[in-house]
């Protein structure tokens, strides 16, 4: 028998046939990927967390703390669709967190919040 170049088989040449190599995620033992892992926005999902919106920030701190453990376990889509989400939450904190600011200010400005309002008397 041949492969698709014309080369001879031998016995135990496949992966994860009787007497071949064994598969490993990512092709190496270990699951080591070439290349460097995704960005995992930690930075960006605490800050959003604490200056922005906290509970949209805490979902992407969640998603950004999947990302080194999915890449080392060799599954590079599931790091790089952690990766995503996390960004995603963090852009959906900021922006959350920037809307409720201007409004809390318009709603100062205008007047709606009344601190230590005295009413005036009729004596």
């Amino acid at each position: 028998m041949t492969d698709s170049q014309g080369m001879p088989n031998y016995p135990g040449d496949q992966p994860n046939q009787p007497g071949g190599q064994p598969h490993y995620p990512g092709g190496q033992p270990g699951g080591y990927q070439p290349g460097p892992p995704p960005s995992n926005y930690l930075v960006w999902a605490i800050l959003t967390t604490i200056l922005c919106c906290l509970p949209f920030g805490i979902v992407s701190i969640v998603q950004a703390t999947k990302v080194n453990g999915l890449w080392a376990q060799g599954q590079t889509a599931a790091a790089q669709e952690a990766a995503d989400s996390a960004k995603k939450w963090a852009i959906i904190a900021a922006i959350v967190g920037v809307v409720l600011n201007v409004l809390w200010i318009i709603l100062l400005i205008a007047g709606a919040f009344t601190f230590n309002a005295t009413v005036p008397s009729r004596y």
